[in-house]
């Protein structure tokens, strides 16, 4: 049967896939939530959760460099991957071994469609309707209390970077919690200087990943917007758009109470 990916290529899977190699920890996540612990056996390094899984599964390497040859040796019959977080060569030599189906996630009606997606390329169909229909609710009762202020969003550190527009993060800041980006005429996730931000922000936000920021970096920030509220934020829930998306509404009322 073919399916279509979310960058548009049909995906031939002839039987229901019983071998599942999982490319991206947010939908690695996705699979355990969709009740299939048996048929996934290829997580990458950075598939933390469940913990389970990430204690027993197969590794296959990371997201940008995953291990093909471990991968062959799996022998597996469907390959899931994203577009951003798996590179083009990698993906290139992962379809001479077995289907693979990318997603596209960039806002969250896309995610919605990964996770429906998903649910009907693995014949699990009602549970991933079930989850889709609890994070759209919980969603439709979030109230954000800090609608209109400015918010600067760092991942990285030397070189810094942040998060632009035409990315999730982006659409989680400025759809979902209203917040303004002040890096909105950039694009995905430039490096900046620090001293180059021309408007100083209400809010910055460290994430916890993919660099870890600690209190000791606050202290840093602090001294270049002494105007900001500098918060550490958890990344998994601004950045991972499987299953973890049914609780970040209440992390996101949480935050804005803090903040």
């Amino acid at each position: 049967m073919l399916y279509k990916d979310q960058i548009g290529d049909e995906v031939e899977i002839k039987e229901q896939p019983k071998r599942i190699v999982s490319l991206v920890p947010s939908q690695t996540e996705l699979l355990f939530d969709l009740g299939l612990d048996d048929r996934v056996i290829g997580i990458t390094k950075f598939c933390v959760h469940p913990e389970e899984w990430f204690r027993s599964k197969n590794r296959i390497g990371g997201t940008k460099d995953v291990d093909i040859d471990a991968v062959k040796s799996l022998n597996p019959d469907l390959i899931i991957g994203n577009k951003e977080e798996n590179t083009l060569k990698d993906i290139k030599a992962l379809r001479k071994i077995a289907p693979v189906w990318i997603s596209n996630v960039n806002d969250l009606e896309r995610s919605i469609k990964m996770i429906e997606s998903i649910g009907e390329v693995c014949n699990v169909s009602p549970k991933a309707s079930e989850i889709s229909k609890q994070i759209i609710d919980n969603f439709n009762f979030l109230d954000s209390d800090i609608k209109g202020k400015s918010v600067l969003y760092f991942i990285w550190k030397k070189p810094y970077m942040v998060a632009a527009k035409d990315t999730f993060i982006d659409s989680i800041l400025t759809n979902q919690l209203g917040l303004k980006n002040v890096m909105s005429d950039e694009k995905r996730y430039p490096n900046i200087e620090l001293t180059d931000v021309k408007n100083s922000p209400d809010y910055v936000f460290l994430s916890s990943e993919p660099y870890p920021f600690k209190e000791k970096h606050k202290e840093e920030i602090s001294e270049i917007f002494p105007n900001a509220k500098v918060v550490l934020v958890d990344g998994e829930y601004f950045s991972w758009y499987g299953s973890r998306l049914i609780k970040a509404p209440a992390y996101f009322k949480e935050l804005c109470e803090k903040l």
